[in-house]
């Protein structure tokens, strides 16, 4: 179990993070068209999972668009918008924002992600949501770059994830 904060109050989730050097544990998503993707589906690719509770806060918009900008110019890599928001959300988001180089990515019908990547906010005002964080996989399915973001009101360290993908 790790913890964060929310506003300044500690929270925590369910679990840790995977570790860098390890193997990046499969889960499934539901995308806009509601059809699934795994994150087996993406073998051979390097992966940007960009987690955070809700669409609906600026923090968690902002770091969808910045992600979207900067990938944009990277090959061979797909970012992964990963919430609890229901795809229709996602796909509003998206379509409004003019989103086109992030996979909105909804954790809603199984819990295979937030028991493989401990991120599941356990207690405190956002319980059942996401935290937020980055982790970034390579070609090979290992984990890179991990961040738990410590305030959950802020951004993530792109900077940081970004340059583990060079």
């Amino acid at each position: 179990m790790a913890s964060v904060n929310f506003k300044g109050i500690e929270v925590h989730t369910n679990g840790s993070l995977p570790e860098v050097g390890t193997v990046a544990p499969d889960f499934k998503g539901v995308k806009t068209d509601l059809s699934e993707l795994s994150l087996n589906d993406l073998k051979g690719k390097k992966v940007v999972l960009n987690v955070f509770p809700s669409l609906d806060t600026s923090v968690c918009a902002a770091s969808v668009r910045r992600f979207n900008k900067e990938v944009a110019s990277l090959s061979n890599t797909v970012v992964l918008a990963v919430s609890k928001d229901l795809p229709f959300a996602h796909g509003r988001f998206c379509t409004t924002e003019g989103i086109e180089n992030v996979v909105a990515l909804s954790a809603f019908r199984c819990s295979c992600f937030e028991d493989k990547y401990g991120m599941l906010l356990i207690d405190g005002p956002l319980k059942g949501l996401l935290a937020r964080g980055v982790i970034v996989i390579d070609e090979a399915g290992k984990v890179v770059y991990e961040e738990l973001v410590p305030e959950i009101t802020t951004e993530p360290n792109y900077e940081a994830a970004l340059a583990s993908l060079h």
